[in-house]
């Protein structure tokens, strides 16, 4: 992308620019004489505030503007004002690569709705059976297994944003062994869990993990954790939820407190869905279900309340 503000500077220097390929410029060269512009200047700075120039004619060249300039003995307010500009340039394009970086499943991803004659395929299966993971939900999540790399003997759920994009995935061992239980990529969670399936008109339910979003199944939305990220929050306020379900670990109680609060204050219904000494994957779907259908909707009342309570523990 051409930099407009370095391409005004160095016009006012070097007079009126013509395009060339890419995003190259070209000046009538203040080095020699042709009847052609022969100095050409890329106008995309790097990260590292480069632009490199040549002459074509003179052979006379450099890596940044700054460098010309002194050849060309600009006065000082030149000079500082390319600074400025090649400065925000070089922010800008930091903040493009770290944007720019895209997540992928591990190389050793295997979805497990394709059958696979192997002791590890059954026993990932095996494993997501005895948690009340049926073949529709394998095939609804995308759920898989690694065979081998960092996360053998591990399955794998991923989170697909509103477009189909990838944008997390957990795992989890599938075998009592030393180790980790969990291994998730070390990305920002501050994403949208399972938005691909999310109806933002309907009333959503706001868990912990993946599991519990699976044994929910009905729009819900997993934090990857305890707490609520920037992105989902705004998402919700600007989406216009009118219901949402707060369906947290026990011992998460003062996170789930907060969160209620939060979107209380905003003017939305919420139901504060207490889960005492089981989440909501051990609980299951029918179970799970029948306590949410049961949650009547939080007061202000109910929150000061619980947080009092809280104080007495």
């Amino acid at each position: 992308m051409k930099n407009l503000k370095l391409l005004q500077l160095l016009e006012s220097v070097l007079g009126k620019s013509k395009p060339t390929s890419g995003d190259n410029v070209a000046f009538f060269s203040p080095f020699t004489s042709h009847y052609k512009p022969k100095l050409e200047i890329n106008i995309n700075t790097t990260a590292e505030g480069e632009n490199p120039w040549h002459c074509w004619i003179s052979d006379n060249k450099g890596r940044t503007i700054a460098s010309l300039f002194k050849q060309l003995k600009q006065p000082k307010e030149r000079f500082e004002q390319l600074a400025r500009i090649i400065q925000s340039s070089r922010y800008r394009s930091e903040k493009r690569e770290v944007t720019e970086v895209v997540l992928q499943l591990p190389e050793e991803y295997h979805p497990l709705w394709i059958y696979k004659k192997s002791y590890e395929y059954n026993a990932a299966m095996h494993y997501l059976k005895g948690r009340g993971i049926t073949v529709f939900d394998i095939i609804k999540y995308r759920i898989g297994y690694a065979e081998e790399g960092q996360y053998a003997g591990r399955v794998i759920i991923p989170s697909y944003d509103a477009s189909g994009s990838l944008n997390y995935f957990v795992s989890r061992i599938y075998r009592d062994r030393e180790g980790m239980k969990h291994k998730n990529p070390s990305v920002s969670k501050d994403i949208i869990g399972f938005e691909m399936l999310i109806n933002w008109r309907e009333p959503i339910v706001l868990c912990e993990g993946s599991f519990d979003a699976i044994a929910i199944k009905r729009n819900a939305i997993p934090l990857f954790g305890k707490q609520i990220q920037p992105e989902l929050q705004k998402k919700i306020i600007e989406e216009h939820v009118q219901d949402i379900y707060i369906c947290l670990d026990a011992d998460a109680l003062k996170n789930a407190l907060d969160i209620a609060e939060r979107f209380m204050n905003e003017g939305l219904n919420v139901y504060f869905v207490e889960l005492q000494d089981k989440d909501a994957s051990e609980l299951g779907f029918e179970a799970i279900t029948k306590r949410i259908s049961e949650t009547m909707q939080m007061s202000f009342e109910d929150l000061m309340m619980m947080r009092m309570g809280m104080l007495w523990k």
